[in-house]
């Protein structure tokens, strides 16, 4: 009895790890499952293949996926800006944040310059960073963007597996 159990034990176990399993009926009439092929005097023998099942999901977890549909976060850097852009992009490189970043020398609107104009009360300061209607940031100070950012729901660092977006580069300001 204890040779059928550990014949079925193998037998679940390939199944677990999605090997070939074989079917096979002896001599006596007895229904064997192996992960090996039955002796060579076994007519009549069925070979099954079972693979893990698995679900898909995307790269990005829920909990994040919802950060960044809630509270989206733009950071406002000029390429001129030196270390602290250069520390505030890494920051959030570090912690697998998308964010968008814009310039505000070089804005794609004049709109979009007013709204810069007024968040930061009609100076160029840089970096900026908006958590969604949430936070707004001005300079670098890193334990205040990482209590924004976890506030908001963002992994304190990146997530294995995932790869940040590609950004485009920051724009040059136009010679005046």
């Amino acid at each position: 009895m204890q040779k059928w159990a550990i014949l079925a034990a193998l037998g679940f176990a390939a199944l677990a790890h999605g090997a070939e399993v074989y079917r096979w009926v002896d001599e006596k009439g007895v229904v064997n499952y192996t992960p090996y092929p039955p002796p060579a005097n076994i007519k009549k023998v069925e070979q099954k293949k079972f693979s893990s099942n698995t679900v898909q999901t995307s790269e990005t977890p829920y909990n994040v996926q919802q950060a960044v549909k809630t509270f989206p976060v733009t950071l406002y850097a000029t390429s001129d800006c030196g270390v602290p852009c250069q520390a505030a992009r890494a920051h959030l490189d570090k912690r697998g944040i998308p964010y968008t970043e814009k310039n505000p020398a070089t804005p794609a609107s004049p709109e979009e310059f007013e709204n810069f104009k007024k968040m930061t009360g009609g100076g160029m300061e840089v970096p900026l960073l908006l958590v969604g209607q949430l936070k707004m940031l001005k300079g670098y100070l890193a334990s205040e963007w990482d209590s924004a950012l976890d506030q908001a729901g963002y992994p304190s660092t990146a997530i294995p597996g995932t790869k940040p977006a590609a950004k485009p580069p920051v724009q040059p300001a136009p010679a005046k």
